[in-house]
């Protein structure tokens, strides 16, 4: 499965497109509206360049007072080349006096068909951090090239990265991380066939981390490993402290499941969400019996042949 659709809802606000023929008039925060900037196939064709579109829209009343932006694409050829995203956080970052109550910020809202998840090329998004520093929400899609460096906010509140393959660098610096405010982390750990991990060990720093004291929603999603993912989740004391346990979007089976089910500590949890599962009806069952919000929707059936047994997560490519 691919990305297909635009976020319509991001931060609280919903989110609408930003059209430079009718501007963007003020009272938008308000309406709880944001908007997206995108450039269409025909802008990309026109010349239109990103920076351009920016420019326009911090000419709108809207801009002053916008809490939050929605980034799309930046040019399908600049897309998937390795300075693309770079110009856009250059110039975003550039941009902050001119955007004082930015609060949430979505960097890559792209779907399969302006470009496939694996194939749009990050950069180092830390200036953006350090250029917004009342910025609560930061949500990136895509892994190639993602770089946060040393980073540290004082305000976050969540940090989402979606990814085809999330590398084990990236988790590093995640868990190296200072934020004292975070309270929502949500990590797309992907395909080994697009960068991501094929062993837990990477998440141990970050499971073990005193980085995020405030942490209260841990997301492990779309995990071609999710079994061994769940099995690591079950051994961390951070079990102990969060309300909401996020293994969506995977391939779990039973066995993470059984990993679950042996640590009392997911018994108070809030919610369990494994949607997009393997998990077997009676070991669902198991999970229900906690008495806890368990969301065990779409739940998937294996494919085999005479090689073996083929379990898919949602989004790869």
């Amino acid at each position: 499965m691919t990305i297909g659709q635009h976020a319509e809802m991001f931060a609280g606000f919903r989110v609408e497109d930003y059209d430079p023929g009718a501007g963007a008039p003020a009272g938008q925060a308000e309406r709880w509206v944001i908007n997206r900037l995108s450039l269409s196939y025909e802008q990309t064709e026109s010349g239109l360049k990103f920076a351009a579109l920016l420019d326009r829209f911090l000419g709108e009343p809207a801009a002053a007072e916008a809490p939050g932006l929605v980034i799309g694409s930046w040019g399908f050829d600049d897309m998937s080349d390795a300075t693309g995203a770079a110009n856009v956080v250059q110039a975003l970052a550039a941009a902050r006096d001119r955007l004082p109550s930015l609060r949430a910020l979505f960097l890559g809202d792209i779907i399969y068909e302006e470009c496939e998840i694996s194939w749009i090329n990050q950069t180092y998004v830390s200036p953006l951090l350090r250029a917004y520093p009342a910025l609560e929400h930061f949500r990136v899609r895509g892994g190639t090239g993602l770089s946060f460096g040393t980073l540290h906010h004082e305000q976050l509140k969540s940090l989402i990265v979606e990814s085809g393959g999330l590398g084990a660098k990236v988790l590093a610096e995640v868990a190296a991380a200072d934020l004292p405010r975070l309270e929502h982390l949500e990590l797309w750990l992907g395909s080994t066939n697009y960068g991501g991990i094929d062993d837990p060990a990477p998440l141990v720093p970050l499971l073990a981390s005193a980085g995020f004291p405030r942490l209260r929603t841990l997301g492990l999603r779309d995990s071609e490993i999710a079994d061994q993912v769940a099995a690591a989740v079950a051994r961390t004391p951070l079990l102990e402290r969060i309300r909401v346990l996020d293994l969506s979007l995977g391939n779990l089976g039973d066995e993470g499941a059984r990993a679950l089910l042996g640590n009392l500590a997911v018994a108070r949890l809030e919610k369990l969400d494994i949607h997009h599962h393997y998990v077997s009806p009676d070991m669902v069952a198991k999970l229900q019996a906690l008495g806890i919000e368990v969301d065990a929707s779409d739940p998937k059936e294996a494919d085999k042949d005479q090689y073996g047994e083929y379990r898919y997560i949602a989004v790869s490519e």
